[in-house]
């Protein structure tokens, strides 16, 4: 009896171990049936093509680079143009710019010194060489009042005194009959006397009349060339004062006869008195 109930014993325990045996295998079969029968709502959401080309055109905003905003060179600043210099004009630029003094090439076979006087151009030779002279703008005797010739200079004065002469005051009788020098005088800041005429070589305070034919013959130029010329002119230097009907090349000036051209005015005698003014 006892062997009998231990061996029921045993198919008691041993039968439940199968089933649990056959019931795990079971499960495992239904799970893995169960993960390969799986339905199409259970498989992992997939984004559709038309959602992927809706993302893809929406626009994506990048930030430049530092680096490659630096490799693009920058434009070069527009220089601004400096302020012209202020050029002092030169002191005799009163008149035209062929009329202020200058050094030009003038081949005149006269003794350094020499002036000559060119009435049909306007313009004083100072003469420096052979092949140089100092210029200067001039004005001349008006018409009838030119004369040709050649002078001395006599003698210089500052600002000088100026007292029309008689025959000058019947022309014009409202001129004053006696002009202290000075700034207001006509014959300007210097005169050079002609031999013993009265035809003088002066300045004038009245520059724009420069390169004119408005006097009674003297020969006129700016205070300031004036001043220069004085100061280089000797007294007893030759005077030679060119026709102005002549056809003479200032690069081949010839000088002149003692004795004024017949066709022009006559150079006044030491009694004469011929003075200037416009």
């Amino acid at each position: 009896m006892a062997k009998r109930a231990k061996r029921g014993k045993a198919e008691t325990i041993a039968l439940p171990m199968v089933g649990r045996v056959a019931i795990g295998a079971v499960a495992v079969a239904a799970l893995g049936y169960g993960l390969l029968s799986r339905p199409d709502g259970l498989q992992p959401a997939r984004k559709s093509p038309a959602h992927q080309a809706l993302a893809s055109s929406t626009p994506v905003y990048v930030a430049t680079p530092v680096h490659a905003a630096a490799s693009v060179p920058a434009p070069a600043p527009v220089p601004i143009p400096a302020p012209a210099p202020v050029v002092e004009p030169p002191k005799a630029a009163d008149g035209p710019g062929a009329l202020v003094r200058q050094v030009v090439d003038y081949a005149s076979h006269q003794a350094p010194g020499t002036v000559i006087v060119d009435t049909k151009n306007t313009f004083l030779y100072l003469v420096l060489n052979d092949t140089q002279a100092l210029r200067y703008g001039i004005g001349v005797g008006r018409e009838g009042f030119t004369w040709s010739g050649e002078q001395t200079v006599a003698r210089k004065t500052e600002w000088p005194d100026w007292r029309p002469p008689p025959e000058m005051l019947v022309r014009q009788p409202y001129l004053p009959r006696f002009m202290a020098g000075g700034p207001t005088n006509p014959l300007g800041a210097r005169a050079m006397y002609l031999g013993e005429t009265e035809f003088r070589i002066h300045g004038t305070n009245k520059p724009d009349t420069i390169g004119k034919r408005v006097s009674s013959g003297c020969i006129r130029l700016t205070n300031d060339d004036v001043v220069d010329l004085y100061e280089r002119v000797k007294v007893g230097a030759k005077v030679i004062v060119l026709p102005s009907t002549a056809a003479r090349r200032p690069s081949d000036p010839a000088s002149p006869p003692n004795r004024p051209a017949t066709n022009e005015a006559q150079t006044p005698s030491s009694g004469a008195k011929i003075a200037e003014v416009q």
